[in-house]
Parts: structure tokens; sequence; C-alpha cells
């Protein structure tokens, strides 16, 4: 059975935490601005993560995989919660 994702919480925050890092330092890394670091922090301007080269960016400036920037959601898991909690 094929299994689809939703994009759940970003860990970047708890990323830069673990490495000692702020957002400034990420911004600077990587030549985004704070705000915009800020923004995918907080699920801010498209809750649906981000785009894909500014995902790159990050996991490199990071020094960790794409898929370790945010929760990854089974579908179905989610879909069973639902349904769970009526």
């Amino acid at each position: 059975m094929f299994v689809t994702y939703k994009v759940g919480r970003c860990r970047i925050q708890e990323l830069l935490d673990d490495r000692g890092l702020t957002q400034q330092d990420l911004a600077d890394k990587t030549g985004m601005s704070k705000q915009y670091i800020n923004d995918k922090i907080h699920n801010r301007k498209g809750k649906h993560g981000m785009w894909i080269d500014s995902a790159k960016t990050i996991a490199a400036a990071l020094g960790c995989a794409i898929d370790d920037l945010y929760e990854w959601i089974p579908a179905e898991k989610e879909a069973k919660g639902k349904s769970e909690r009526k």
C-alpha cells in the first residue's frame, strides 16, 4: 500500500537549538532573511512547508536531510485520528 504524508510541525528551531545556533546565524549562512526563517519555523506564509530549494539550502546549512526539517504525518494516520475524535 502506498502511504502519502502531510507536513507536520517544523523542526528548524529544534535543530538550531541542538546546534547552538540562532535564527540569525541560519539567515547569515543561507542568505535568507531572519524573518523568512522565523515565518517557516512558525508555519506562516505557506502552511504547507517551503520550496524545495529553500529546504535544501537550510538542510545543508544545518547539516541534516530535508526530511529532518519537519515532522511527517502519514495521511492514513491523520484520517484515522480524525475519525476517532468523532
